[in-house]
């Protein structure tokens, strides 16, 4: 009987090491942070909750995008998305061309709202050529 318990324990902690594991590998947040250290773009965001911000990677440099609720012509949907970064020094390097793929990739997520882009990065895109 003992022997069995202890077999029976021993599958639970497996299957419990199984579950931890998977959970590991689908956690959003960590696909985030694997494609800022790549340099890579993803973009993490819960589009059914307005009141949380979505974040996006792109670079190596982190963007937080407020998303602000609005009236269409139809219905409710987000209208207007403020992007900021939290730290500014990573952006070195960026160039305008960044910034229209990052907006493009926004506007395919939310296609009624304008873009508005917060200091420093408003800067580099109010530069004439």
């Amino acid at each position: 009987m003992i022997v069995f318990i202890f077999r029976l324990l021993l599958f639970v902690a497996i299957a419990f090491l199984f579950y931890t594991v998977y959970q590991y590998i689908i956690n959003p947040k960590r696909k985030l942070e694997v494609a800022k250290n790549k340099r890579a773009f993803y973009f993490l965001d819960e589009s059914d909750n307005i009141k949380k911000n979505f974040l996006m990677t792109y670079k190596g440099i982190l963007f937080e995008g407020e998303k602000y609720l609005g009236t269409t012509e139809n219905s409710f949907d987000v209208i207007n998305i403020s992007v900021s970064t939290h730290n500014p020094d990573a952006l070195k390097g960026l160039e305008r061309n960044d910034l229209y793929f990052l907006e493009e990739e926004i506007l395919i997520h939310y296609p009624y709202a304008t873009v508005e882009w917060k200091q420093p990065i408003n800067s580099l895109l109010l530069i004439k050529n």
